[in-house]
C-alpha cells in the first residue's frame, strides 16, 4: 500500500514552480538539484497564485484560495458599511468651506437698513468673530450662474458685512442645488424670524420690495408661501408704507415698532394736515421714539421721559437743558461757558434751545 508520501508525490508530479518562484529559491536548493536534469514532460505547464496578503502565506490550494477571497470580500463588505453609517449623520448636509467674502455680493432682497451697522449691538458681533478668527455659524451663499466664482447671500449679512470689514474669511454653506428666487427669499425670513433680530421696519421694507417686484403677487400669496399669518404681513407692510417725512422723525428707522405704524397711520387719517404741521416740526431733532409717536399724535398730557436738548454755539457745547416728565424745564450751564463765553453767544445758544422745545408742543 502506498504511503502519504507517496500519494503526494504522485499527485504533484505534474507540477512545477513559476520562473519567479525558481528565480527567488534558495541557492542551497539550486545547488541540491542536477545542473543536467531533463526538463519535465510537463514543463510548459505553469500554476501562478495570488500573492499572499498582509504578510501571511497564501493558500496552495483552490478552496484555500476562494475561502482567502471571500474573508478579504467580506472585510471590504464591513469598511463600506461603517463608512456608510459616518456618511449618514451628515445626510442632507451643505459643504461649508471659508471663502473670500468679496467673492460674495448681497441678495437684492436684502433686508438690513444701513443704520443697522452702526449699533452697538453690530459692534459686539464685530468683535465676536474678530476674537474668535471667523464666524462660527456659517451664512448661506448660493453659486451665481452667470458669474462663475462669485456668490449670492441668502441669510447672514451681517456676519458676512463684519467678515468683510474686518478682511477675515468668512465660513459659508454652499447650497448646491437649485434655489429660486422666492425659495431665496423665503429662506432668508424664515432664518430671521427664527433668530429675532429684524427690526419690523426691516422686514415690512423686505416684504414690500417683493410685493412690488411681483416675486409674489399679492399679500394673501405672500404671507402663504412664507408660513406666517396675515395679519403679521399687514403689521409690517404698515412699518414700511410710513410717509419718508414721518420716518425722518425718529432717530433711526429701526426704532419704529409695529404698534407705533398702527397709531401713526390711524392719526393720518383722523386729521392728515394737522398730522402733516406736526411732521415738519419734529423732523430732525432726533428725539427719542416714545416722544416722537405722543407729539406726532397731538398728545398734550406730561412725557413718558424727560428729554434732553444740547446748548451750543458754533459747533461747541455750552450746557444742557432738560424737560422732565412733568414737563419742567432745567438749563445747566458748563463752567467753561460762564468764564470763557461770551455771554451774548450763551443767551442765544439757550434761546435756540428753548425754541427747540416750544417746537415740540
Amino acid at each position: 500500500m502506498a504511503s502519504t508520501r507517496q500519494r503526494l508525490e504522485a499527485l504533484t508530479a505534474g507540477l512545477s514552480l513559476p520562473a519567479e518562484t525558481a528565480r527567488e529559491a534558495s541557492p542551497a536548493r539550486q545547488l541540491a538539484q542536477p545542473q543536467d536534469a531533463p526538463p519535465s514532460a510537463a514543463a510548459s505547464v505553469e500554476t501562478r497564485f495570488p500573492p499572499a496578503v498582509g504578510g501571511t502565506l497564501a493558500p496552495r490550494t483552490g478552496p484555500g484560495q476562494m475561502m482567502a477571497f471571500r474573508g478579504q470580500i467580506q472585510q471590504v463588505e464591513g469598511e463600506m458599511a461603517t463608512l456608510r453609517e459616518k456618511l449618514r449623520q451628515y445626510d442632507g448636509a451643505l459643504p461649508t468651506r471659508k471663502m473670500d467674502p468679496k467673492t460674495i455680493r448681497p441678495s437684492r432682497w436684502a433686508n438690513r437698513h444701513e443704520t443697522s451697522f452702526s449699533t452697538a449691538e453690530f459692534a459686539g458681533l464685530k468683535a465676536d468673530i474678530e476674537h474668535a478668527g471667523g464666524n462660527v455659524q456659517p451664512i448661506l451663499v448660493r453659486p451665481l450662474k452667470e458669474e462663475p466664482g462669485q456668490f449670492e447671500l441668502v441669510f447672514g449679512h451681517r456676519r458676512h458685512r463684519a467678515s468683510l470689514e474686518l478682511g477675515i474669511p468668512v465660513l459659508a454653506s454652499i447650497w448646491v442645488d437649485e434655489l429660486g428666487d422666492a425659495a431665496l427669499f423665503a429662506a432668508m425670513d424664515r432664518e430671521n424670524r427664527e433668530r429675532a433680530d429684524l427690526s419690523p421696519y426691516e422686514q415690512g421694507v423686505m416684504y414690500q420690495r417683493a410685493l412690488e417686484e411681483q416675486l409674489f403677487p399679492t399679500q394673501r400669496q405672500l404671507a402663504e408661501g412664507l408660513g406666517v399669518s396675515h395679519t403679521w404681513v399687514r403689521k409690517a407692510l404698515l412699518v414700511a408704507q410710513l410717509p419718508p417725512a414721518v420716518v425722518e422723525c425718529f432717530r433711526s428707522p429701526l426704532e419704529i415698532s409695529f404698534r407705533h405704524a398702527e397709531q401713526i397711520h390711524s392719526a393720518m387719517e383722523k386729521d392728515r394736515r394737522g398730522f402733516l404741521k406736526r411732521v415738519e416740526r419734529l423732523r430732525g431733532h432726533s428725539l427719542s421714539a416714545a416722544l416722537v409717536v405722543a407729539r406726532l399724535l397731538d398728545a398734550k398730557p406730561g412725557f413718558e421721559r424727560s428729554e434732553r436738548i444740547e446748548v451750543e454755539a458754533d459747533g461747541k457745547k455750552l450746557g444742557t437743558l432738560v424737560r422732565a416728565k412733568s414737563g419742567e424745564l432745567t438749563i445747566s450751564v458748563t463752567p467753561e461757558a460762564a468764564t470763557d463765553a461770551s455771554l451774548d453767544a450763551l443767551e442765544a445758544a439757550i434761546g435756540d434751545a428753548l425754541r427747540k422745545v416750544r417746537s415740540l408742543g
